[in-house]
């Protein structure tokens, strides 16, 4: 099972690091490791400064090489949320070095998979999500503010890598992001459903 994910996908959040704003996706992987086992996410030793980043997940449920924007949507049936921990002390310094930044994103326990729901019980063009944490929301954003939509991003990966059945897609990350402390709770809301919660230790 692969995890691909896509970097400064929306425009607010790029900015909010000092990125610029990419013309075509921006990609990085996590192994299958990195997916959190549980509701209890350890701050890793090697970094101080984790932060959260709250994206729209998809689930391909139909492998494909060469996928065309136009069958994309017969390549996934259900989506989620998930959290993309990243060690921002450790990228930064990766990135001031111009190495990759898979340390900084593919560690254990770094990839926070939610609850899936059939995508037919939603607008995927204006689908809103958000991130509660200690019962503030501190992320919020709305598809329609992709800068490159699901399809667009199945159809761009797929020249690169075979999908297959399980592959996770992690879309990319509004503004808002932040630094998670110990005895956070995380709460994520797709729309109205509650897709995941999770503790930080």
């Amino acid at each position: 099972m692969k995890i691909i994910c896509i970097g400064r996908n929306y425009s607010e959040h790029a900015k909010e690091l000092g990125n610029a704003i990419p013309d075509k996706p921006v990609i990085f992987m996590k192994p299958d490791t990195a997916v959190l086992k549980g509701n209890d996410f350890y701050i890793p030793e090697f970094s101080n400064d984790v932060h959260y980043e709250l994206e729209i997940v998809v689930k391909i449920s139909k492998g494909g090489k060469y996928i065309q924007k136009e069958a994309a949507n017969k390549h996934y049936e259900e989506i989620g949320l998930g959290i993309d921990f990243t060690a921002r002390d450790l990228q930064s310094d990766l990135k001031s070095k111009g190495l990759p930044w898979e340390l900084a994103k593919g560690f254990d326990g770094s990839a926070v998979v939610g609850n899936f729901f059939r995508k037919e019980n939603f607008d995927l063009k204006n689908l809103q999500f958000s991130l509660l944490k200690n019962k503030e929301k501190v992320q919020h954003g709305n598809s329609k503010d992709m800068m490159f939509k699901i399809d667009d991003i199945i159809a761009f990966v797929s020249q690169y890598f075979t999908l297959r059945v399980g592959d996770l897609i992690f879309t990319g990350t509004p503004e808002g992001v932040g630094k998670v402390y110990e005895n956070d709770i995380l709460e994520a809301y797709l729309e109205e459903e509650k897709a995941l919660d999770i503790r930080i230790l």
